[in-house]
């Protein structure tokens, strides 16, 4: 199996979910199991039928994160040194030229990506226009509406 980048972070929220899953969704699921088992006849309990589909679920989910976690290459952007490069992992401080509007992002792992929070997918069109480029670049990214391009003002590793 290939390594998939996660920044620090992400990691950590993997885990999270994980440790969670494991010591308290898990047990609960199981006496829910239990509780429904005692209530007699199985053919026809609503209820053992949702515990049994919630419990596939969450160790489904459970074997997912184990194997994302054990091929991740964890990478913590305060320690890269990529001499100013964009790379997985940075905080890209971009101006659309069309426009003149100011953005920010975070290249991250797909696991991790939410642009809510500023946080692109390296696999998405923008991170994959940014990657190995330096502030002060211009790159053209290939939008829905058309190529859009932005100019990189500054690149950090936060």
């Amino acid at each position: 199996m290939s390594t998939v980048p996660l920044t620090k972070f992400g990691a950590e929220l993997l885990k999270q979910e994980l440790h969670k899953l494991k010591t308290k969704e898990r047990p609960e699921v199981i006496n829910a199991i239990a509780e429904a088992r005692a209530q007699g006849d199985l053919s026809e309990n609503a209820e053992y039928d949702a515990a049994k589909e919630r419990q596939a679920f969450i160790e489904g989910r459970i074997a997912e994160l184990d194997s994302k976690l054990s091929a991740a290459q964890i990478i913590d952007p305060t320690e890269l040194d990529a001499e100013g490069r964009v790379v997985f992992a940075s905080t890209v401080h971009l101006e659309d030229l069309e426009n003149g509007q100011k953005v920010t992002y975070q290249i991250v792992g797909e696991d991790e990506a939410d642009l809510k929070l500023s946080k692109v997918s390296i696999t998405s069109p923008i991170a994959r226009a940014l990657i190995g480029k330096y502030a002060g670049d211009v790159v053209g990214v290939q939008a829905p509406a058309g190529v859009r391009e932005y100019e990189i003002l500054e690149v950090q590793y936060i």
